[in-house]
């Protein structure tokens, strides 16, 4: 199997039975609807070739492509789970146009209502678990141990990382999820198949593996590492200021984040293999080996994406 020639801009997420991919002006997405063809959509994005001004500045251009990472994401996923709903719906009984398109704005509407929900129960579900459990529970026992702050910090992000596993661990035993896992395994492989230089077929990127270093599983063990360092530096007397001075410093955590995974995706030494190995082996909850007919969506995704120039095309 050949080794990585370059280190490529295009990046992806795993969606509801298909692949996402984000090249150096367009995003395309690649769905498997229920009739078993491959749907995919393209548009055009905010330029990587020629950053915007914000990408020149250190932990600010962190900050913004996360937030516009995350809103995009989210976009995607949606018209994934919509695509594959639309489908299932069309190879029901005919209808009539109008009926036709009543359904299909009811089945969006609702697509759209259970997507703030979740949105909303993750946001709930993500501050019980990362941000007050672990802090409650780490005063609860400094009364008996007495520790200073920094101690205080590593044991709450040890717990963090320890609740986060444990989470990740328990979803990978859904089926859907399982699914989603090994589009996520499909997208890493096709990426490291184009960065290998070799043709995107099937049976090549079945030779790759599915971990890849610049993948945004990595990127959460960094922030959950230097959210350590970090949240170490404010106070614990009162639980709810913790908290309200946790998400103040949240842009902070997440900037500085994104520089280190930068410097991980641009270089290879021993120092890049260390920042980047947890991620990797976290890689073994949040990817699954894919079959054949994932690797096809993925591969079709990122057909689309793929530059003229390939000497933009580098980390």
């Amino acid at each position: 199997m050949k080794t990585e020639k370059r280190k490529s801009k295009i990046g992806g997420q795993a969606l509801i039975e298909g692949v996402m991919m984000r090249g150096l002006d367009k995003v395309s997405m690649a769905v498997r609807l229920p009739n078993k063809k491959i749907d995919i959509e393209t548009w055009q994005v905010g330029s990587l070739v020629h950053p915007k001004w914000y990408r020149k500045i250190p932990i600010l251009r962190g900050v913004i492509g996360m937030v516009s990472s995350l809103a995009l994401g989210y976009k995607c996923l949606m018209k994934s789970a919509e695509k594959a709903a639309m489908s299932e719906q069309g190879q029901s009984e005919p209808q009539n146009k109008e009926e036709q398109a009543k359904n299909e704005g009811l089945t969006k509407n609702i697509i759209k209502i259970a997507g703030i929900v979740g949105t909303v129960l993750a946001v709930v579900l993500s501050i019980g678990l990362f941000m007050f459990i672990p802090s409650l529970a780490i005063k609860t026992l400094n009364s008996a141990l007495g520790l200073n702050n920094f101690s205080k910090a590593i044991l709450e992000g040890i717990l963090k990382i320890i609740i986060f596993v444990a989470y990740l661990a328990i979803i990978s035993l859904m089926p859907d999820m399982r699914r989603t896992f090994q589009y996520h395994g499909a997208e890493h492989k096709t990426i490291s198949c184009y960065e290998a230089d070799c043709e995107l077929t099937v049976e090549n990127v079945k030779k790759f593996t599915r971990f890849h270093p610049r993948c945004g599983t990595s990127f959460l063990i960094i922030v959950m590492i230097i959210s350590i360092i970090v949240f170490s530096l404010i106070t614990w007397d009162d639980l709810l200021v913790r908290i309200i001075l946790k998400f103040a410093l949240l842009p902070v955590v997440t900037g500085c984040s994104f520089e280190i995974i930068q410097l991980a995706g641009r270089y290879t030494n021993t120092c890049t293999r260390i920042v980047s190995a947890p991620g990797l082996w976290l890689q073994r909850l949040t990817t699954s080996e894919p079959d054949e007919s994932q690797i096809e969506v993925a591969i079709a995704a990122f057909e689309q994406v793929i530059p003229e120039n390939k000497d933009e095309d580098q980390w």
